[in-house]
């Protein structure tokens, strides 16, 4: 009797979703724990697994709304001992089978699982992930490889200008490609639904502009003291730790400080009662390919250095490979965002409900500020604190982030406390 393959529970709020992806087609064989497709939710993006070997039978298509539980394709593992004989028939049809297909793809070399946007790519492109050289951590072949490994075939191919192929025509000019009326269109523009993540995401963000009484106060930092340490101590605690000292975990330390400082700010409106936290889960705002994901790394109050920058290089790629888990974005009181990886000069963040405020980063740049009497050129960022100033007055507010600029601009206070 077929196996089923089931839609899997993923926790208790989230009740569907979407097949965004098949990595295999109707009728493969398939391997025991080989993925088989990738669900997005309102939440999370997962993948599902073979629970075991056999030739599979789709039941619905990529793009189609599931349910938890539901039966989305079977697998016959009678089929399996037949595969073989099948597959090497001929010469020609077993050196056929030999080279990978869009839809099985897989780096065998590697020693790291791809994540789901390299394994999309190799379906797409035809671009063995073995063969390609990442330049990821520890090796790993990144979407950026892909493209570029892509890139680079398709100008061998123009290169080598095979006979055998009907040369292109040229380009047509901008006034032969203009659509005729009633037919335009399909060929300039592409239309598909938004995914559960990006539906929940835009949900998210205008409940929160029309239920939070929302305000932003600004503050710049001179980040010279930060800098200084990081190169000072930078290779020894790469050695030490085996991960670099980055700025994030200076600003998780900051946000930990002025928390404890301003407690008002620790706290969140549940209905007509306010909760205050006395525990510092803070989330970082993590950017992929399916949107913002906020990761939230546990109890900063204990961690050190190394360890915030572990946890959030963890998480991140989690989130980026499609592996996040709903424990890993529960619970956090406070958010942090960088735009500034992105280019960012000035912004005003969006709260993340049920949190009362968030802190907004972005672009380091040299300015000319006044200093001692003195015009200096130092290093400056932008800070912004978006708060609810229903439950965060604004001299809290200003003080919280007064607090996160003197403990970046004079770390010591992190030491000592003050």
């Amino acid at each position: 009797m077929p196996l089923e393959v089931k839609i899997p529970a993923m926790g208790e709020s989230i009740l569907s979703g979407v097949i965004a992806k098949w990595y295999v087609k109707d009728g493969d064989i398939v391997k025991k724990d080989q993925p088989l497709f990738e669900l997005e939710t309102d939440k999370i993006t997962s993948e599902g697994t073979a629970e075991s070997a056999g030739k599979i039978s789709l039941k619905v298509a990529a793009g189609t709304e599931v349910k938890i539980g539901q039966v989305v394709a079977t697998i016959d593992a009678a089929a399996t001992a037949a595969a073989p004989a099948a597959a090497a028939a001929t010469p020609a049809e077993a050196a056929k089978s030999a080279s990978p297909t869009p839809a099985k793809i897989e780096n065998r070399e590697s020693k790291f699982e791809n994540s789901p946007a390299v394994r999309r790519l190799a379906a797409e492109t035809e671009v063995d992930p073995a063969s390609v050289a990442g330049t990821g951590k520890a090796g790993r072949v990144t979407k950026g490889d892909m493209l570029a490994a892509a890139a680079g075939e398709g100008t061998r191919s123009e290169a080598k200008g095979d006979s055998s192929t009907t040369p292109s025509p040229p380009a047509p000019s901008p006034i032969a490609s203009s659509p005729s009326p009633g037919a335009g269109t399909a060929e300039r523009q592409t239309r598909r639904k938004l995914s559960p993540l990006r539906q929940k995401i835009a949900q998210r963000l205008v409940a929160a502009q029309h239920e939070a009484a929302m305000l932003t106060t600004f503050n710049e930092v001179d980040l010279s003291a930060v800098m200084a340490l990081r190169a000072k101590y930078q290779d020894d605690f790469v050695k030490k730790h085996g991960v670099k000292l980055g700025f994030m975990s200076f600003f998780v330390k900051a946000v930990v400080h002025a928390l404890k400082e301003v407690p008002a700010v620790n706290v969140q409106l549940d209905g007509d009662t306010l909760i205050e936290n006395h525990y510092f889960d803070i989330g970082v705002a993590v950017s992929t390919d399916r949107g913002l994901m906020v990761p939230v790394v546990k109890d900063c109050d204990t961690l050190g250095m190394a360890d915030i920058e572990k946890l959030i290089a963890a998480a991140a790629a989690k989130a980026r490979d499609g592996k996040i888990t709903l424990a890993d974005l529960e619970g956090g009181v406070f958010t942090i965002t960088n735009g500034g990886t992105f280019g960012s000069l000035l912004s005003t963040p969006i709260i993340n409900p049920p949190q009362s405020a968030i802190l907004g980063m972005h672009a380091i740049n040299e300015r000319p500020i006044a200093l001692n009497g003195q015009v200096v050129i130092r290093p400056m960022m932008f800070v912004a604190l978006s708060y609810d100033h229903r439950v965060v007055d604004g001299k809290q507010a200003v003080t919280f982030l007064v607090k996160v600029k003197q403990a970046l601009e004079d770390p010591a206070r992190l030491v000592i406390g003050i």
